[in-house]
């Protein structure tokens, strides 16, 4: 299913430009973006959009395999894609301050993409057709076993750490909507 690594070509071409920007930023205003003003505040939106993308869309393909939305291998590359990228963003919306509650979030954004690279690895291992099916007899079965064995437990693992994730993402946005915008 994932052939090449073109997602990861393309989130590593995206970071580029990104880091340019962020660094052209800091460059003529010579200060970190702070996370609050018009271009860290953007980076965080932005940032979470593709994060939310990164979740809902792929979850929705996943369930709606007979839809016609186009090839699980496609939407995995976007999912990947977005999965990095989008938290990049979000690492640099933070002005390198990992306090309180943004902290928290932070941190989790950290592990859920740490747990996805492991899940990346892992979900190659099976071979699969352009649809997302695994090739019978393609692995002897007892490494086959194993591998599924490895995603069940990726999958018990990596879940709730996404819900955590953005139940503590949307509290975030929420506490700073109503301190520094609702109080104002």
């Amino acid at each position: 299913m994932l052939r090449s690594n073109a997602e990861l070509w393309w989130a590593f071409f995206a970071g580029v430009v990104i880091t340019a920007l962020y660094g052209a930023v800091l460059f003529f205003t010579r200060a970190v973006p702070a996370a609050g003003e018009l271009f860290g505040h953007s980076l965080g939106i932005l940032g979470f959009i593709l994060m939310l993308m990164t979740e809902i869309l792929y979850s929705l393909r996943k369930r709606a395999r007979g839809a016609g939305w186009g090839r699980m291998a496609f939407w995995l590359q976007f999912h990947i894609f977005t999965g990095l990228v989008g938290p990049y963003m979000v690492l640099l919306h933070t002005s390198w301050k990992f306090n309180g509650l943004a902290g928290a979030v932070t941190l989790l954004t950290v592990i859920i993409v740490f747990s996805g690279v492991i899940g990346r690895y892992i979900f190659t291992r099976i071979p699969r057709t352009l649809d997302g099916m695994e090739i019978e007899g393609a692995l002897p079965e007892a490494a086959l076993r194993q591998a599924r064995w490895l995603l069940s437990l990726w999958h018990t693992v990596h879940i709730p750490i996404g819900m955590a994730l953005f139940i503590s993402a949307f509290a975030h946005i929420g506490g700073a909507l109503y301190y520094s915008t609702l109080l104002k």
